[in-house]
């Protein structure tokens, strides 16, 4: 039986590492869960959760040219047993800064003149402070 990509297939645990592990497939190959991979929810210690001689359905998630074979547990549960993962808000492109919406277009003149002069101001405002507390050339006393 070859690896498919997409398959699911039975392993055997044969190995845990600090970052996944290590299954025995039906053909002699092994492939490694990632530890992301083995379960739905967050996984600190993947000790909690497999041990070695453990009997796992896995999924096939990729082969590479080499021979590696990438395994997920957590995908190859039927979506019924999965938990339901709450959907992430969608960002749009728009600026969240409302000023900006309401300017007129700039073009690179302006541009690089406003940046010119905000690095400016930034640069007075950090030697102002440095020079104060290092007791800089203008902090002289009579």
């Amino acid at each position: 039986m070859s690896i498919e990509v997409g398959s699911k297939v039975q392993g055997k645990v044969t190995g845990i590492t600090n970052f996944g592990a290590f299954v025995e497939l039906p053909d002699g190959k092994t492939g490694l869960v990632h530890i992301s991979e083995v379960a739905d929810n967050y996984v600190k210690d993947i000790n909690e959760h497999l041990k070695v001689g453990d009997e796992v359905e896995v999924k096939v998630m990729n082969v590479e040219a080499d021979g590696k074979i990438g395994l997920s547990i957590r995908k190859a549960k039927p979506q019924a047993e999965r938990p339901e993962r709450p959907a992430r808000p969608r960002r749009d492109n728009r600026s969240n800064d409302r000023n900006e919406r309401h300017q007129p277009k700039e073009n690179f003149e302006q541009k690089m003149a406003r940046f010119l002069k905000d690095s400016d101001e930034r640069l007075a405002t950090l030697k102002r402070a440095t020079e104060s507390k290092r007791g800089g050339r203008g902090a002289r006393r009579g």
